[in-house]
């Protein structure tokens, strides 16, 4: 019983996340989830007290794999270099894997709008704006990567990046995966900010 209702759990989340992929944050109403899950609205009750704690339980969800990848590539006794290679290899085979996560990303300033997801989409973002920012700044300190740009400016330059070929992505059909069109970017991107004077 307890593990059905885990998973039955589990597969109302993954269907609010198809939801607001396919139609937006608006279209994820008690009605749209019953109806994706081929259950009623009171049977949903049994599981979430509303679409509040299922919105919540969705950015929890999404949470979830920042911290794991984070503490992976912290782990990594490589370089610089290599562990942000490791970082968004990671990031993309997630969203790769299971690309109707990635429009959460896109909907980031609706998320800092509403009470209930407001502190922890603030959170995933600090967090992760933190990590990437540390890898940089000791790139640059021990001459791995250019000074040109700061921290802040290289991990804004990323999430650009990110959100422009995860938008593209979601419009147009490429030939290439979205893994593969992000990380051949990523190649040209890191061969920019590298420090040429270290190279010999």
């Amino acid at each position: 019983m307890g593990e059905s209702f885990v998973s039955r759990k589990d597969r109302i989340i993954a269907s609010a996340i198809e939801i607001i992929s396919e139609s937006g944050l608006s279209s994820l109403s008690p009605k749209t989830l019953a109806l994706k899950e081929n259950m009623s609205e009171s049977l949903l009750y049994r599981y979430f007290g509303g679409i509040d704690e299922v919105l919540t339980e969705v950015v929890e969800y999404y949470a979830k794999f920042d911290v794991g990848i984070r503490q992976t590539v912290k782990a990594r006794s490589e370089s610089v270099i290599d562990r942000l290679y490791g970082y968004l290899d990671a990031y993309t085979t997630y969203y790769e894997s299971y690309f109707a996560i990635s429009t959460l990303m896109l909907q980031y300033e609706e998320l800092l709008h509403l009470v209930v997801t407001r502190e922890k989409i603030a959170e995933i973002i600090v967090e992760r704006t933190r990590f990437l920012e540390d890898l940089f700044a000791e790139g640059i300190e021990n001459g791995e990567i250019g000074d040109l740009f700061t921290p802040e400016e290289l991990v804004n330059s990323l999430h650009g990046v990110l959100a422009s070929y995860t938008l593209s992505r979601r419009i147009s059909n490429r030939k290439k995966s979205f893994k593969q069109e992000f990380m051949d970017y990523i190649d040209k991107w890191i061969l920019s900010i590298k420090n040429s004077k270290k190279e010999n």
